[in-house]
């Protein structure tokens, strides 16, 4: 039998302080707390997937490894990207784009639904019923 993939399970990022990184994604992404303790916390992340934060003595931040995270609209990166930018001072990786390096260095994408790449992830008949097209002025 072959081998089928439904998606990713979760994804682990290292941080030198848990408590404060949920709270940096909580306030940033509205994540919701799984569980957590003893220098680990679990985060939902989607419907079917968690983000395991980590302590670690020393961070070494990535170069290129990085996860996306995808949001409803355009709207709601925009909100991500003032909030980075005011709230936290973080730069955004190009300066048109929501691509971020958390406190930690933790390299984040942020997309929405509309991101052509993210096609090939829907079954066409989800991307039909939630109106989304591309290549139109009106997406």
């Amino acid at each position: 039998m072959a081998v089928q993939v439904y998606g990713v399970n979760h994804v682990v990022i290292e941080v030198d302080n848990a408590q404060k990184a949920v709270e940096f994604y909580a306030d940033v992404f509205n994540l919701k707390m799984l569980r957590g303790g003893e220098g680990a916390a679990w985060c939902q992340l989607g419907e079917h997937q968690f983000l395991a934060i980590f302590e670690v003595k020393e961070i070494q931040p990535d170069r290129m490894k990085h996860f996306g995270i995808m949001v409803r609209d355009q709207e709601q990166v925009e909100e991500i990207r003032q909030k980075l930018k005011t709230k936290y001072g973080l730069s955004l990786e190009p300066e048109g784009g929501c691509d971020f390096r958390d406190p930690w260095g933790n390299r984040i994408q942020v997309v929405d639904l509309h991101d052509e790449s993210l096609v090939w992830l829907l079954p066409y008949r989800e991307i039909q019923d939630l109106g989304i097209t591309f290549g139109s002025k009106n997406s």
